[in-house]
């Protein structure tokens, strides 16, 4: 198998390899950072929010051993995104894997009614930020013969403001959220053969939107229920679900780009029950 169709199916072909995890301060991103940091993978990790976390932080990927660098990236700022893939290389030489995690907004019940600019947050985070790094990014990831990004992103995309997620998906994150998969697929033939790009679709995970959350909080204890209801699995999703998705992507799908993979533990197909069989009319 030659490099650029070779994958990632084991330690020794992981490690050494170089990811920038976005959002790795706290929650889904840490866990990846970490998750790959403890295969052997050097890790350029971002932050911007949440600076009560970042000693944490620091300390738990100290604790791996691992080369890993920390940098305050605002990704708002497209015009600041370059400086960040070039730090990258000044601290690595090369870029290997692209964890896109950023997001910002759903939750009517915290921010009510929408305005204008929680309206523009949530398009500029959850969907802009994604691509200007993407675009940045993708000349060295193809120049690595075997880059991997993976774009996260919500079943929000999906259900919109509706059902019992009707108190947790705005409809500006929805629709930022649906624009993710035009994206996905876009960038799998932009960046074929040489980098292989594919999506988690999330449902309520325990640190977005779900129970390690503000939001959650605000629900009455009958919408908290709906919501687990609707889930076949009954239960939210842990961040282990997501590093576990993350790493077989990485790891042992190195035929599949262009992919949703749809992390929801069977929320999307909750609302619609299975009938009993009729008995018919006859024999045939």
């Amino acid at each position: 198998m030659d490099s650029q169709t070779s994958n990632m199916d084991s330690e020794s072909g992981i490690r050494d390899k170089v990811a920038l995890v976005l959002g790795a301060v706290k929650g889904i991103g840490k866990g990846i950072g970490l998750a790959l940091a403890n295969e052997g993978v050097k890790v350029a990790l971002t932050y911007f929010d949440w600076k009560e976390s970042l000693d944490e932080m620091k300390n738990d990927f100290a604790q791996t051993g691992t080369e890993h660098f920390v940098v305050r990236a605002n990704l708002l700022k497209t015009s600041k995104i370059q400086a960040l893939i070039q730090d990258v290389i000044d601290h690595f030489g090369h870029l290997d894997i692209l964890i896109n995690n950023i997001e910002r907004g759903g939750w009517p019940v915290v921010h009510g009614p929408y305005v204008k600019e929680q309206w523009d947050l949530e398009m500029e985070t959850t969907l802009r930020a994604k691509r200007w790094v993407f675009d940045a990014a993708l000349p060295l990831l193809k120049k690595s013969g075997n880059g991997v990004v993976i774009n996260y992103s919500s079943i929000a995309g999906i259900t919109g403001r509706s059902g019992p997620a009707g108190y947790i998906f705005n409809e500006g994150y929805s629709a930022a959220n649906r624009g993710i998969s035009l994206l996905t697929e876009t960038w799998a033939r932009l960046g074929a053969p040489e980098v292989r790009v594919n999506e988690i679709m999330l449902g309520i995970v325990e640190t977005r939107h779900g129970e390690k959350t503000r939001g959650w909080g605000l629900l009455t204890e009958e919408q908290k229920q709906a919501i687990i209801d609707h889930t076949l699995l009954q239960r939210t999703g842990m961040i282990e679900d997501v590093v576990k998705t993350t790493l077989f992507i990485i790891k042992d799908a190195p035929f599949m780009t262009g992919s949703v993979i749809r992390l929801d533990g069977g929320y999307v197909l909750g609302g619609e029950k299975v009938v009993p069989m009729p008995k018919g009319v006859g024999d045939i």
